[in-house]
């Protein structure tokens, strides 16, 4: 299905591009610039065209963000990211991924991480619980969706960090993964499409499922009036794991064990730069076998760093 003829409601959706478009929420925040001295300040990522991974120090460990369009296609990124500071060393990380076409999906994506900056701003602000302002995040950003008016729709994935801990919410089919040093998955989030749960039942296998016709039909998204939102347990975040969270531009053109195998060792630029760089490899030059499927690719990624006599405690959330 076309952009054009993106359906949205209680069936699902399809992604679609689209030009970028104007964002209703207000909130303080600096753009997405991440140079210099560790973050103190939300960044949000809006419609991005970066040519290279964008690092910063974050609490007690290091953040990455890559954003671009799809290659060849007119119009910005439908994409988006936050990087979303929430008093020391405890900070929430973000992707969304429009849906709808036309301007309606970078419309979507840029309304979801705003709203959810928004309600976190409001919470330290006011002693709110993290937690609580996720939710909220989220449930703020689905009705602006819906107040559109105009069928979009977007995914929207957060995974809250602090003490130790990593814990994920997330709406649609982006990616979150925690991968240890030696490749091992320790969380990958389950994709809320037909296809997604049927490789989690064992009835399709993952290998297949990353070719199949249906990969792209979403069954769970922002801008739904039964949207529902996917909370995961707290896992522990330990040294040399790397958190990454990302648009389906990467797990259509990677398969989860290339993407553990690019992200688990080495600095994490450079492994950030080697994964987007495959997988827009793959968009451009299709190799037999492999997957290839061009679109925005948008990713996060935190790594801790290493320190002795660290300690890991259940964040207050």
């Amino acid at each position: 299905m076309r952009a054009s003829q993106a359906m949205i409601g209680p069936i699902g959706a399809r992604r679609g591009p689209g030009p970028v478009g104007e964002g209703a929420v207000r909130l303080s925040y600096t753009s997405h610039d991440m140079s210099g001295p560790p973050l103190d300040a939300p960044r949000l990522f809006l419609g991005a065209d970066m040519s290279e991974v964008d690092c910063a120090p974050l609490g007690d460990g290091e953040v990455a963000v890559f954003s671009a369009g799809s290659p060849g296609r007119e119009g910005p990124n439908e994409d988006a990211a936050a990087v979303l500071p929430f008093g020391p060393g405890v900070a929430v990380l973000a992707v969304a991924d429009g849906a709808g076409g036309g301007r309606s999906g970078s419309r979507a994506s840029a309304l979801a991480v705003q709203s959810l900056a928004a309600a976190l701003e409001e919470a330290q602000r006011d002693g709110g619980r993290l937690r609580n302002a996720i939710l909220n995040g989220f449930e703020r950003a689905n009705q602006a969706v819906l107040d559109l008016g105009v069928g979009a729709a977007t995914t929207l994935a957060a995974v809250e960090i602090g003490e130790g801990l990593a814990r994920p919410y997330h709406v649609g089919d982006s990616m979150i993964l925690l991968v240890g040093q030696r490749g091992r998955i320790k969380l990958e989030s389950i994709s809320h499409s037909p296809v997604g749960f049927a490789v989690e039942a064992g009835l399709l296998d993952a290998s297949d499922a990353i070719h199949h016709e249906d990969r792209h039909f979403v069954s769970n998204t922002l801008g739904a009036p039964d949207m529902r939102i996917e909370v995961g347990a707290a896992r522990t975040l330990s040294a040399r794991d790397t958190l990454l969270l990302a648009s389906d531009g990467l797990s259509d053109n990677l398969h989860v064990p290339e993407i553990a195998d690019h992200v688990r060792t080495g600095a994490l630029r450079e492994a950030c730069e080697a994964l987007a760089a495959t997988a827009r490899r793959r968009m451009y030059v299709p190799a037999e076998g492999e997957p290839s499927k061009p679109d925005d690719l948008t990713l996060v990624a935190f790594r801790p760093r290493v320190s002795r006599g660290r300690r890991t405690r259940r964040p207050a959330t």
